[in-house]
């Protein structure tokens, strides 16, 4: 068991440094900030409703696709627990700098950035799922463009397919977590219905699909790079 932790542990390292350092740090970053974004709900309409988060949750699917693209899925997903392991890390040391008692009120920062462990939980599961959800439909999708796989046509067909279905496990998950699991124990019974959940959760998935598509061409632009400079290897193998 210990032999095949180890061995587990030395191939993730592997595939994190098969990733350039600039986009391994820029997904770190845009989860950390994703969620940070996420305490405050920019738009509401009923059960309609985008928060903070969205202005960036394209980076972080955008980021995996062209990983899944460039590395294969195994790598994406490799790149993706170190990620949710970075938001974990950093979410606790804003835990304890929010209940550090000061004589200055800094309620509104204790607010924001102590956050509430079973939406943290949530999220984390959410994430976790999502992504390995993403970066499979990616490579699924992608084996059917035989003749032009690295053609705009496959990006864009793989990047949009698995967004979508990603973004809308991302969504369900947490809603249901959220909403069904924790909110009617610690929120006075607040909660919501499966159908809330699935139409909230339909609704997001679209509006996020939206922005990948927005800035999806940065995303071909970026692995157009990689390919010249000799970067791209889908599961070790030259592409």
């Amino acid at each position: 068991m210990k032999a095949k932790g180890l061995s587990l542990w030395r191939q993730a390292q592997r595939d994190l440094r098969a990733v350039p350092g600039d986009v391994v740090s820029l997904f770190c970053v845009s989860i950390i900030v994703m969620n940070l974004l996420a305490n405050k709900t920019i738009y509401q309409a009923g059960i309609v409703a985008a928060d903070g988060g969205i202005l960036l949750s394209w980076l972080a699917f955008m980021c995996m696709d062209v990983v899944t693209k460039a590395f294969g899925k195994r790598i994406a997903t490799t790149l993706s627990v170190f990620a949710l392991g970075m938001n974990l890390f950093v979410s606790l040391i804003f835990c304890l700098c929010s209940i550090i008692p000061t004589e200055t009120d800094y309620s509104g920062f204790n607010t924001i950035f102590g956050g509430t462990w079973f939406i943290l939980l949530s999220s984390s599961v959410a994430f976790l799922l999502s992504a390995i959800v993403n970066n499979s439909v990616n490579e699924s999708v992608g084996r059917h463009f035989r003749k032009e796989p690295d053609g705009r046509l496959a990006y864009i067909t793989r990047s949009y397919v698995s967004t979508f279905v990603g973004q809308f496990v991302d969504n369900f998950v947490f809603a249901g977590l959220t909403f069904m699991v924790f909110a009617p124990i610690y929120w006075d019974g607040f909660s919501w219905t499966l159908s809330q959940c699935v139409t909230c959760s339909l609704i997001g998935a679209v509006l996020e699909l939206m922005m990948e598509v927005l800035f999806s061409p940065l995303g071909y632009l970026l692995l157009e790079k990689w390919r010249k400079e000799g970067i791209c290897k889908a599961e070790g193998r030259p592409q």
